[in-house]
């Protein structure tokens, strides 16, 4: 038998962190929680989690501060994220998934669906579906089997959202992927999500590529796909 997931609850309001630590073992998982930067941190330090559920406004560090630790950091960059905020503006989500979160979801919401969120994020945590053999393009090179993505020899600190979208992209091999088919196959089915959010990931994915980015191609009105820079663009099909 499969030990339970293991998840890392971060939020200041300690009626939060307990409506979400009953839901999270009802369901199944074993949970830890802080409630400050400095809880999460150490609790970080004694174990990596499968997840994190982090808010954004804590006393010490805030999220951001913490998700872009945890980025940073060897042993914890390939753990997922989905942040908590109360701020809703689009301006504020770019912060919060370009600081390394997966997915953000805005308060009051619903314990249902932020449950469903995180069956969703933790199902995706396995390798990329449509092959396993390793892809290039350019100076890119991924390979699913270990999540790791190179741009010219050099690893890339994609979050596994990113590394998906980015993994999709290059195994279409040229064609264009609508957004509605990037979220399919970075995000999973039963999961909410705007087509903006897919936009968020991809300025991320293309900032982190630098130079590389110029293989990333924006489609006007219907998505993104990858090929080389001076490649002429092809017909939706």
């Amino acid at each position: 038998m499969n030990a339970p997931r293991h998840i890392l609850v971060v939020d200041d309001e300690r009626d939060i962190v307990d409506l979400l630590a009953f839901n999270l073992r009802r369901a199944g998982y074993d949970v830890a929680t802080a409630l400050t930067g400095r809880e999460a941190l150490a609790a970080l330090a004694r174990r990596a989690p499968d997840l994190v559920i982090l808010d954004v406004m804590l006393p010490q560090f805030s999220g951001v501060e913490i998700a872009q630790r945890i980025r940073t950091d060897p042993s914890l960059r390939q753990v997922p994220i989905l942040m908590l905020s109360a701020k809703a503006s689009e301006a504020d989500q770019l912060v919060g998934l370009s600081s390394g979160a997966d997915d953000y979801v805005t308060k009051p919401f619903s314990v249902k669906l932020l449950l469903a969120r995180v069956e969703s994020i933790l199902r995706r945590t396995g390798a990329p579906a449509g092959g396993e053999g390793a892809a290039s393009l350019g100076p890119i090179r991924m390979d699913p089997g270990t999540f790791e993505a190179l741009v010219a020899d050099h690893p890339l600190p994609l979050t596994r959202t990113e590394f998906r979208l980015l993994w999709a992209l290059l195994h279409a091999r040229g064609r264009v992927l609508s957004r509605a088919d990037l979220i399919a196959q970075a995000i999973g089915p039963g999961v909410t999500v705007t087509e903006r959010t897919i936009d968020v990931h991809m300025t991320s994915v293309r900032r982190k590529l630098g130079e590389a980015a110029a293989f990333i191609h924006t489609v006007r009105g219907v998505g993104y796909r990858a090929a080389e820079p001076d490649a002429r663009p092809r017909r939706a099909t």
